[in-house]
């Protein structure tokens, strides 16, 4: 039975970050609505210990992965509709996001859905993937002498960034961290070396950073085809370019794993159909 058909009132949606990885740095707030909540749609990029240790046993989870330039991903579209039926249903739903939900994350869609929807929500910031990789990493982002600001981009199509910002990305002294932009990395280095970017900034990716599977690549922009060119990095990694990067061989405090396991479950054709027919069966 449908909200249209009965009084029901319609349901809250809390749009939820988890954190980069680590169980552990998701906050109080956003498990104290785990623990609430009859329906958790989740991205792929959460921990698997948060759904089991916070979660109650008898709410839905219902997974809604997407991976960058996989088409078989669960379309935004679907993940909207979702959210406007199970509030209308008067339920309370956790839609819970890897990292904070507003760094490159496709919220703006779901608050417009949930807006033209006439629907309560509330937003609960998490720690991102650019701090939690710096951290884990021991690159502070904007160390005292080696950087004042920092900036978050991406580069997952090769085409989103013009020639004349290309030309401040190698002049700024700020530091650059990449969000999905591994896959692209040959584009980043190959644009900010043909604008002279300055030898000392090195870059660093960080390979699914705060898990016990971290591990972190070094190298000299201007020694990038010899050292890294080519490699295939796991999802998810970061990349963070500039002078800050130098401070890792002395403060890192963490060592890398080198495996190439995945901590996050990589999202596949099959694991698509099932997301989509999981939420219908809970519809």
């Amino acid at each position: 039975m449908t909200a249209n058909s009965t009084n029901i009132k319609k349901g809250k949606v809390i749009l939820v970050g988890a954190g980069p990885g680590d169980p552990e740095l998701i906050t109080m707030k956003a498990v104290r609505y785990l623990q609430q909540a009859d329906i958790v749609l989740t991205d792929r990029l959460v921990s698997t210990d948060i759904i089991k240790q916070y979660v109650k046993e008898e709410a839905e989870v219902i997974y809604v992965g997407k991976q960058c330039r996989r088409g078989y991903s669960t379309p935004q579209e679907s993940i909207n509709s979702y959210l406007v039926e199970y509030a209308n249903e008067g339920k309370s739903v956790v839609r819970l996001k890897g990292g904070d939900v507003s760094i490159f994350s496709n919220i703006l869609d779901e608050l417009q859905t949930l807006v033209a929807n006439e629907i309560e929500y509330e937003i609960v910031p998490g720690v991102t993937a650019a701090l939690g990789a710096a951290a884990y990493a021991g690159i502070p982002l904007t160390a005292r002498d080696y950087s004042t600001a920092v900036r978050f981009l991406t580069l997952y199509k090769s085409d989103i960034v013009t020639e004349e910002y290309w030309k401040q990305l190698a002049a700024t002294t700020d530091t650059l961290v990449f969000y999905m932009s591994s896959e692209t990395l040959n584009s980043v280095v190959e644009n900010l070396v043909k604008n002279n970017i300055a030898a000392d900034k090195l870059l660093a990716v960080v390979e699914q950073a705060t898990t016990p599977l971290q591990t972190v690549h070094v190298t000299n922009l201007y020694e990038y085809t010899e050292t890294l060119k080519g490699r295939t990095f796991i999802s998810p990694s970061l990349v963070i370019i500039g002078k800050v990067v130098q401070l890792y061989e002395k403060f890192a405090w963490l060592s890398n794993s080198g495996s190439k396991e995945h901590y996050f479950k990589p999202v596949g054709k099959i694991d698509a159909l099932t997301q989509e027919q999981q939420a219908k069966q809970a519809s």
